[in-house]
């Protein structure tokens, strides 16, 4: 089904809505407050409701739908393998989890052979912060302060939006410091050098004051995600890098939002010059089609675990219906040229188009991104660069993005924002024809934010 076919089925949308108002209690909301929208169908870069409305799915839903919706070579595996060998305990060797296992070490850095699978990106990054802890015997973390790195509780106290504050205290051993940020620099900085310069002599700064003899690990988004889509400058994530090898700290890069391809890359690290210790994963790596993340280990942090065990583990570590449409993901990417079609695409179509947009629209500040991944930020001044709305606004605050919203979903185009910011990320699929038509109805809904200016 296409959504040229999608007929309206009024009654399926009552049924549905009733279901999940009266039983489905949602993540991050009020439940009396919210009215989710029921979903009938999708694909490729398209979904549609009951009502019969057909939406461009410009934020890949959470970022995380690389291959689209109902991919016929993903929806293949996953029928194949259950019907061959639905599920099997992870402490069992399974050809499919093996498989994955090593097309995923083939495309990390040298030096990456083992990799851990987990459900998602939270408890990806919780045990990577675990393994971290053991082989440096050192408790502490540092993380940016704009940074997501999940909802657990050592993953959501590294958190450094305000998903964090009302789940403290979760994990007390937790510091966070200011990473890179051109636009809105907190140190001042006049150039990228600048920039990566005096960020680095403050994570320093915070590591000598913390106790380098102390501190575990550092993570960072390589590049910061749902707050900001922020290209790290050059040499930033090299000095990281430095900085780590010499105090003994161990670097986790957290790629669950920009690994497989969102970027152009197989993982975003390889744009940056940069080889962490740990590289975390999820979303991508089969497009969320049946949850699964994972950790790629470094030789050096996998040895340590050679005669001494792990302590940890799921019950649904690398499930094969999980590692089925992540081999198949591997087989679409080289096949159909994915990573080099995403650096095209962002390269010769969303960067030229949104600096047009910038320049034609008073209320676009900045605009950032690399390959299908994207930030508009909305500012009321860009002499003075004052948000559109301030940080974390809510109700009658944020109602000038929520403007903007409402007119590209009248137009037909599921966008993805957060704070002040709009964010492009459609599936790395999506047609050229379509790409334009979403960043011409992003265009045409900015006069929402032009108006409040």
């Amino acid at each position: 089904m296409t959504a040229s076919d999608i007929r309206p089925d009024l009654d399926a949308d009552t049924r549905v809505r009733a279901d999940d108002r009266r039983h489905v209690f949602h993540s991050w909301s009020a439940q009396a407050l919210i009215d989710p929208l029921p979903v009938a169908g999708g694909a490729g870069a398209t979904f549609w409701d009951y009502a019969g409305n057909s939406y461009l799915d410009f934020s890949s839903q959470l970022v995380n739908l690389n291959l689209g919706h109902q991919h016929p070579d993903l929806v293949s595996a996953i029928s194949q393998q259950a019907g061959r060998l639905a599920t099997i305990q992870p402490s069992m060797a399974n050809d499919t989890r093996g498989e994955l296992a090593r097309l995923i070490a083939g495309v990390a850095p040298d030096g990456f052979s083992k990799v851990f699978f987990t459900n998602g990106g939270a408890d990806a990054n919780e045990n990577a912060v675990r393994m971290a802890r053991l082989v440096t015997g050192k408790r502490k973390v540092l993380s940016m302060y704009r940074s997501y790195h999940g909802n657990t509780s050592t993953a959501i106290t590294m958190t450094g939006d305000p998903r964090r504050w009302p789940n403290e205290p979760a994990d007390a051993s937790v510091e966070h410091f200011f990473g890179p940020y051109a636009y809105r620099s907190p140190f001042h900085s006049d150039s990228p050098e600048e920039e990566t310069a005096r960020a680095l002599e403050h994570l320093e700064q915070t590591i000598i004051l913390e106790g380098a003899s102390t501190i575990g690990a550092i993570i960072i988004e390589t590049i910061v995600g749902t707050n900001g889509v922020l290209i790290p400058p050059p040499g930033y994530l090299p000095g990281v890098r430095e900085l780590c090898d010499r105090y003994g700290i161990v670097y986790i890069a957290d790629e669950v939002m920009v690994g497989f391809g969102r970027v152009g890359e197989w993982f975003a690290v390889d744009a940056f010059d940069v080889v962490p210790d740990l590289i975390t994963f999820a979303k991508g790596v089969n497009s969320g089609y049946v949850p699964l993340g994972g950790i790629v280990i470094s030789d050096r942090i996998a040895s340590h675990f050679d005669t001494v065990a792990f302590p940890g583990g799921l019950t649904y570590s690398g499930h094969p219906l999980a590692c089925a449409p992540g081999v198949a993901t591997f087989e679409v990417f080289r096949r159909d040229g994915i990573l080099e079609r995403v650096r095209d695409l962002g390269e010769r179509v969303v960067a030229p188009r949104l600096a047009a947009i910038a320049e034609r629209h008073p209320s676009v500040g900045d605009v950032r991104g690399r390959g299908l991944f994207w930030a508009i930020e909305l500012v009321r001044d860009k002499a003075t660069r004052e948000p559109l709305v301030p940080f974390n606004a809510s109700g009658a605050e944020a109602a000038p993005v929520a403007a903007v919203v409402a007119a590209c979903k009248k137009a037909g185009v599921w966008p993805f924002t957060h704070f002040n910011r709009l964010h492009v990320a459609p599936p790395l699929v999506i047609g050229e024809d379509d790409l334009v038509r979403g960043l011409d109805v992003i265009d045409r809904a900015l006069d929402e934010a032009d108006a409040a200016v």
